[in-house]
């Protein structure tokens, strides 16, 4: 690169990355495949419209990547319609509740200190300004209570119900969703859609690990990050052909120009690769070092919440006596990335928090077995603990877990 000043930083980066332990749930590394198609010649074309109907000529390559991307997201997630366009998950979600609800209606979702997202009623968020949110509580054990929700769904007589979350540990019965909807709708006086944002998990339901909300959801949504290790962006599921029409409307022209075809052709790499049997094995790897990391802790004597998917949530206020602020940033001074989140029930403010969200799709990408996951779990114990940590000391300890990863430059899967 002959930007010097810009490369400086770029090196940095990787140097970080490479000497850290990344335990943010939603990163990921995506391959060189991937990024090498990001920076491909694709970033020069403009495309507004969609394959075969565009407002540009010259679209013939970016049509036939666009609809490779297509075909692949449908067959990974078993679905008939997929719009690759969106610039990210939110706007994604943006485009969906447009194509299913109108402005001022009622959007039943999870609260958010519970594990919600920004676009899922933030007041702070677009979503809060143009729909009336309102919320479901997650159960006294911090899981979800069918039965709540379905109570909910009468109280409120909501046009949609959203599930999905992002900071949820554990099994998200979908099609004990569908069931209580469809006995909402079978008397109620508005009809409830369903749509779920499947952003965290998606790379665990493209493997088969967990149920598929395409089978029961009108509507879903994902990043192509995070467990599916893509580029940054947007996904649109669903199996009606109407909605997919309204969806596509709602990507392009309502809330998006031209589309990111260099994103959409890295789109299309990942899809590629999660559809490859190998993938299935590095899911299996995340959730078994995610839960060795869980079973770790709680031998440690740590409050923790276990596990069922890619991330779990440590109470640290509880554990340590410290916020998860201040356990973020103890961490960090040593090379082990995290994030601080609200917990079920979380006193503290969101700036502050009582807890750690800590998932294992990034190191185990790089190469991270059972064996350093637990060793990463005494480590962080030993960190929190420590009131006067010696950072050099612990930094030895953190690169001498990773000197047998890949280097996350030369990734590829």
């Amino acid at each position: 690169m002959k930007d010097e000043e810009v490369q400086h930083y770029f090196d940095l980066e990787e140097k970080r990355q490479n000497e850290g332990i990344e335990l943010i749930c939603s990163e990921n590394y995506p391959s060189y495949s991937v990024r090498e198609a990001a920076a491909s010649i694709f970033t020069a074309k403009y495309a507004e419209g969609y394959p075969g109907h565009r407002y540009y000529g010259g679209c013939e390559n970016v049509d036939a990547v666009e609809n490779i991307a297509i075909a692949r997201a449908c067959k990974l997630f078993h679905c008939q319609f997929a719009n690759v366009q969106p610039h990210s998950g939110s706007q994604a979600n943006f485009a969906a509740y447009h194509a299913i609800i109108a402005p001022g209606d009622t959007v039943l979702s999870l609260e958010l200190n519970d594990g919600g997202h920004l676009t899922h009623g933030s007041p702070v968020s677009f979503s809060a300004e143009m729909y009336h949110f309102v919320h479901y509580p997650l159960g006294d054990d911090g899981r979800l209570d069918y039965e709540v929700i379905a109570r909910c769904l009468d109280e409120y007589n909501p046009n949609l119900f959203l599930a999905g979350y992002s900071a949820y540990p554990y099994a998200i019965d979908f099609k004990r969703m569908r069931e209580e909807i469809d006995k909402h709708n079978a008397h109620a006086t508005v009809h409830c859609y369903f749509m779920v944002d499947m952003a965290h998990i998606a790379g665990i339901i493209a493997a088969g690990l967990c149920q598929n909300p395409c089978d029961y959801a009108d509507i879903v949504t994902s990043t192509t990050h995070k467990t599916l290790r893509g580029p940054r962006g947007g996904i649109i599921l669903t199996n009606d052909p109407e909605l997919a029409k309204k969806i596509n409307k709602a990507i392009f022209p309502y809330t998006q120009g031209g589309p990111l075809e260099h994103i959409i052709a890295a789109k299309a790499v990942c899809f590629g690769e999660d559809l490859k049997p190998e993938f299935k094995g590095y899911i299996q790897n995340v959730l078994d070092n995610t839960k060795a990391c869980d079973e770790e802790f709680k031998k440690l004597g740590c409050v923790c919440s276990g596990t069922e998917n890619h991330l779990l949530l440590l109470n640290v206020m509880k554990s340590f006596n410290l916020t998860g602020k201040e356990a973020q940033l103890k961490l960090e001074a040593v090379g082990i990335t995290t994030n601080k989140n609200m917990l079920h029930g979380d006193a503290l403010k969101p700036t502050e928090t009582s807890g750690l969200r800590i998932g294992f799709a990034a190191t185990t990408s790089r190469g991270c077995t059972v064996k350093q996951a637990r060793e990463i779990a005494d480590l962080i114990v030993k960190v929190l603990k420590d009131p006067n940590p010696d950072n050099a000391s612990y930094r030895q300890e953190v690169l001498e877990i990773t000197r047998t990863w890949q280097d996350v430059m030369k990734l590829d899967f």
